[in-house]
């Protein structure tokens, strides 16, 4: 993309390089978000520039899990899990979105943990901090995908938001694809509160197969 040229929904390609990580050997492509200013990733598998149907994760940044380890959510398990998943079909891509806690920061996160910790759940915690339950945009996903030339997608997800706001940026999403992780005795609280309070599908339909009921359902 030309410099000269503003970047479609204020994102820019900036450069792509291979990187071998401890999954394998991936494609890394790196973007500036004008509009947020942060700088998002694609992490892809394969040649899959054009084509159509291709496994894509919207994946949000979690520090307190990739990086310090934390139990208490499932945020690192479902990342490598779409980085296997990826893999393991022979193409896909995983965004990688610098939005830490739903949107809301890390020091912020932080905050709804010591709320947590005296026992409200996750969506009752950002409340209280006067914060949205989820905070998310998700224009620089659209405009990468738009950059990989995917025109439809197998979204893996279980958030009936996420598919929701990609549609509203104009995604064409085909089917959903679950991502179905372990459960620890720190993490059950959260995800249970995702469930229940924030409708989050848990349970494949069809084994591996991609679930296309959700889509019909946020379409209407």
């Amino acid at each position: 993309m030309s410099k000269h040229n503003p970047p479609p929904h204020g994102v820019e390609f900036v450069a792509e390089t291979a990187l071998p990580m401890q999954r394998g050997k991936y494609r890394v492509r790196a973007y500036r978000d004008h509009i947020s200013g942060t700088e998002p990733l694609a992490i892809v598998w394969g040649d899959i520039e054009g084509r159509t149907g291709v496994p894509v994760r919207v994946h949000d940044e979690c520090l307190t899990s990739e990086v310090l380890g934390s139990l208490k959510c499932d945020c690192k398990d479902q990342l490598d899990h779409a980085l296997d998943y990826i893999r393991d079909r022979d193409g896909g891509v995983v965004l990688y979105l610098r939005q830490e806690g739903r949107g809301i920061g890390l020091a912020n996160k932080i905050a709804a943990y010591a709320l947590q910790q005296e026992g409200l759940d996750t969506v009752d915690a950002n409340r209280a901090l006067g914060l949205p339950d989820d905070a998310r945009r998700y224009h620089a996903a659209a405009a990468i995908l738009t950059d990989l030339h995917l025109d439809g997608i197998q979204l893996m997800t279980n958030n009936p938001r996420k598919i929701e706001r990609l549609q509203a940026h104009g995604v064409n999403i085909q089917g959903r694809i679950p991502v179905v992780v372990e459960t620890n005795p720190h993490s059950e609280g959260y995800i249970e509160a995702k469930v229940a309070r924030m409708g989050h599908m848990m349970e494949a339909e069809d084994g591996d197969a991609p679930q296309r009921s959700i889509i019909a359902l946020v379409s209407k």
